[in-house]
């Protein structure tokens, strides 16, 4: 196997401490791969990157529309969100209009990821429930397809089910990779993924972007699912998150969903192009750092966007007393690279 580059170094004062490898690929909506870095045909799990594609059938089975779901309801079905109290309370929303409650979900729960709503929640008595789990929204999307489609709900999470094998069709078709058995895992919250190459993602994401090679109307439920997303951003993530303020930065221009192990995938549809990148370490500094600079490069054209996404992909670095130590940084490969 080939080693990737080193895409991040991690600096303390003058010297480089750490250094993170990755690999990272840029389809356009015609299907050709204009930039690659690394070894982009590596099996990768998107894990949570991929949550727009999972959620194209709530939208092209009309299970959407049926339950009067809004952007924020389609943003919350292709989120990775922190368990913010708004974010609770809109998966509840949304099974409540699919005629369901939490105890339909089979995602499990966990804590709030967002340290202060943990500790509110920790001191109120109370214990998280399946609404807090990150993925509460989409497994909301898929409750409901269910219920329009008149799919089995319970063991919905399960290989084989009606609803699994309905998405994993689903990201067969959109991104052009076999979906094998072979490579398959389970994700965190107990659903099915794939491992595919970041090439393949990349694609995938174009064409969610442009609707090229898409039946009208898949593209038109990709359209909305975008659209959606960068509408309402904090349902995609929340405060204090990449995915979140990467959209606010510059709304309607920017779609970026991240995946555990440091996975990031996204489009520009301005520029009808998609990406997909992994950090080899699962580091989410790397990570952030990798798509924050890919996006200040795809916007070179516009200097003061492009200068506020440099300056953030360049993530300095202090201690407990506030002292400066050095910074999460880019290396040139991607901060000066010429990519379009």
């Amino acid at each position: 196997m080939v080693s990737n580059p080193v895409l991040v170094e991690v600096t303390r004062g003058n010297v480089v401490e750490s250094r993170h490898r990755g690999a990272m690929s840029i389809f356009d909506g015609d299907g050709r791969q204009v930039f690659s870095i690394g070894d982009v045909e590596r099996l990768t799990f998107p894990r949570s990157a991929i949550k727009s594609i999972q959620a194209l059938p709530l939208v092209e089975s009309g299970a959407a529309d049926a339950f009067g779901f809004e952007d924020a309801d389609l943003a919350m079905a292709c989120a990775s969100h922190s368990g913010e109290p708004e974010h609770v309370a809109r998966a509840e929303l949304m099974l409540k209009k699919a005629g369901l409650d939490a105890s339909a979900l089979e995602c499990g729960s966990h804590w709030p990821t967002q340290q202060p709503v943990l500790i509110d929640l920790a001191k109120s008595g109370k214990e998280p429930t399946a609404l807090h789990n990150n993925c509460s929204g989409k497994h909301a999307g898929f409750l409901a397809t269910c219920m329009h489609c008149g799919m089995q709900t319970k063991g919905y999470v399960a290989q084989g089910s009606e609803i699994q094998d309905t998405v994993r069709d689903v990201m067969q078709s959109v991104t052009g990779a076999r979906h094998s058995l072979d490579h398959c895992g389970t994700d965190g919250c107990s659903i099915p993924t794939y491992a595919i190459p970041l090439s393949d993602l990349a694609n995938g994401f174009a064409k969610m972007a442009t609707g090229n090679g898409l039946e009208p109307l898949r593209a038109n439920a990709a359209k909305r699912l975008i659209n959606a997303c960068m509408a309402e951003p904090y349902y995609v993530a929340g405060s204090r998150r990449a995915c979140t303020e990467l959209m606010q930065l510059a709304p309607g221009r920017i779609f970026v969903k991240t995946g555990a192990e440091a996975v990031f995938c996204g489009a520009v549809p301005e520029l009808g192009i998609g990406f997909a990148l992994k950090c080899d370490d699962g580091g989410t500094r790397a990570s952030e750092a990798m798509v924050i600079s890919l996006l200040s490069r795809l916007f070179a054209k516009d200097q003061e966007l492009s200068a506020k996404l440099a300056a953030m992909a360049n993530k300095e670095l202090k201690n407990w007393n506030g002292i400066s130590l050095g910074y999460v940084r880019p290396t040139e490969l991607i901060s000066a690279a010429n990519i379009i």
